[in-house]
């Protein structure tokens, strides 16, 4: 794992950014095209503002959610609008949260999904959740790569598993601000059962700003 401090929220998000964009374009330089999966939050719209801004052969770039709540087209309570600050020229696979059958909708997506990620974002919760894997919701032992979670703070939500996010090439973690020191702690510490350990160390880079790194020994204080 590789940890990476930033002084703010800005310059986490400017530094997961830059990282993300040098990985994309080695994919498309390696293969031919990249692929993405990315979470929503405040924290990410500055990211994507920023990697929107970067020098990435967007048009062969596939970008796929991570996490979506289950809610009507429009509802702010939606990840999908993120989206919208990524260039128009990269292919976007949003998920398909309003058919009537959740389920089938998730093995769809799953089908739509690479074989392997080039890269995956995700961010960390308060509660030490990440993608839409809640503390206790038994989606993070599904077998397929795409599930449906329990309701979670007021909506259900389709998420990738832990076998599609640790399957990608390479993880991006970016968090930010006082609430993330607990869940950041308890997760690199190993000192509690949180979901975001089931994220795989190995290819996995963590930026955070200073306030979320503030418990760490020797960076934190």
């Amino acid at each position: 794992m590789d940890l990476r401090v930033a002084a703010d929220a800005r310059a986490a998000a400017d530094e997961a950014a830059a990282w993300t964009a040098t990985q994309l374009r080695n994919a498309v330089q390696r293969r031919g095209r990249a692929t993405i999966a990315v979470s929503g939050g405040s924290t990410p719209a500055m990211m994507f503002a920023a990697l929107a801004a970067a020098p990435v052969p967007w048009r062969k770039v596939s970008v796929f959610q991570v996490d979506e709540r289950v809610a009507p087209d429009g509802d702010a309570a939606r990840n999908a609008a993120l989206l919208d600050l990524l260039p128009a020229d990269a292919t976007v696979v949003p998920m398909d949260v309003t058919a009537p059958d959740l389920h089938e909708a998730a093995r769809r997506y799953a089908a739509l999904l690479p074989a392997q990620f080039d890269v995956v974002h995700l961010g960390l919760g308060d509660d030490g959740h990440t993608a839409s894997w809640a503390p206790g919701d038994p989606v993070v032992r599904s077998t397929a790569r795409v599930d449906i979670t329990g309701a979670y703070r007021g909506h259900v939500r389709m998420t990738l598993t832990p076998s599609a996010v640790n399957g990608a090439r390479h993880r991006v973690v970016l968090a930010a601000g006082a609430d993330k020191a607990a869940p950041l702690e308890g997760w690199l510490l190993d000192a509690a059962d949180l979901p975001v350990r089931r994220v795989r160390s190995s290819g996995t880079v963590v930026v955070v700003d200073v306030a979320a790194a503030a418990r760490l020994p020797g960076v934190g204080g």
